[in-house]
């Protein structure tokens, strides 16, 4: 699915996304990622299966009000224990699919919140 972007302009936003790929500001990316605002970042986490703790606290010092969780093809809730630190740093964590990730970063990043997506494709 392409997605227009009306937000503010210089920002990543995400222009498509389908199954197995993301494009942010038109460039596509296949592995997993953490899309900001000012800049994306490689992250470690390769599947949601093989998601530890660290995947998630290496987010701590990215200071966001609100990380998006993209769980792939399908929703699903990672363990609570997994999250801990960023509940703890008062971090809003809301889970997803993918695709549902990708609209609800683009309208928080276009009202200026402070939102990071963290995706995973499988």
């Amino acid at each position: 699915m392409k997605l227009h972007a009306s937000g503010p302009s210089g920002l990543n936003a995400f222009t498509a996304y389908g199954a197995d790929h993301v494009m942010v500001n038109e460039v596509r990316h296949t592995a997993s990622l953490v899309v900001l605002p000012e800049r994306i970042l490689a992250w470690r986490a390769q599947s949601f299966d093989a998601l530890v703790e660290e995947d998630f606290a290496e987010l701590l010092p990215l200071e966001l009000e609100v990380l998006l969780l993209g769980t792939g093809p399908r929703l699903r809730f990672p363990h609570p224990r997994l999250t801990r630190a960023l509940t703890a740093a008062r971090v809003g964590v809301e889970v997803m699919d993918l695709q549902a990730a990708c609209r609800t970063y683009n309208i928080l990043m276009a009202e200026q919140r402070k939102v990071g997506a963290a995706l995973l494709f499988s």
